[in-house]
C-alpha cells in the first residue's frame, strides 16, 4: 500500500446548496490551487449528485476545480439511486462504485474529509 499523506479526500454528501459554496468547494479548490495538499479528489456522493445536476453554478465551480488539477469522483450506486449517473459523466466525474476506492483512500493513509 503506497502512502498517502498529502493526498486530500473531499467527500461531498450533502444536499444542501450552502454547504456546497461556502463550505466543500471553497476548501477543496483553495486546497489544490495553494497547494496546501500535493493530490486533492472531490468525491460526489448521496444527495450531492442530484443537487449537482441539477444547478448550474455548482457545475461552473466543479468544471473550474476540475480545470484546477482536483481529481472528480462519484460513487455510481449513489447517482444511480438518483438517476444522474450519465448527467455526472458528462460533467466529467469518474462515476464508479466507490467501496474498495474509499476503502483504499481510508486504509492509505490519505486524509479523508466530509461535508
Amino acid at each position: 500500500m503506497k502512502d498517502n499523506k498529502n493526498h486530500l479526500v473531499v467527500i461531498w454528501s450533502s444536499g444542501d446548496r450552502d454547504v456546497a459554496l461556502k463550505t466543500a468547494f471553497m476548501y477543496t479548490y483553495n486546497a489544490k490551487k495553494h497547494g496546501w495538499w500535493e493530490k486533492v479528489t472531490l468525491v460526489v456522493w448521496g444527495p450531492s449528485a442530484e443537487l449537482l445536476v441539477k444547478d448550474g453554478e455548482l457545475q461552473e465551480y466543479v468544471k473550474k476545480m476540475k480545470e484546477g488539477g482536483v481529481e472528480l469522483e462519484a460513487c455510481r450506486s449513489c447517482s444511480d439511486m438518483y438517476g444522474c449517473s450519465k448527467a455526472l459523466e458528462k460533467l466529467g466525474i469518474d462515476v464508479k462504485y466507490m467501496g474498495v476506492p474509499l476503502t483504499d483512500y481510508l486504509k492509505g493513509g490519505s486524509s479523508v474529509l466530509t461535508f
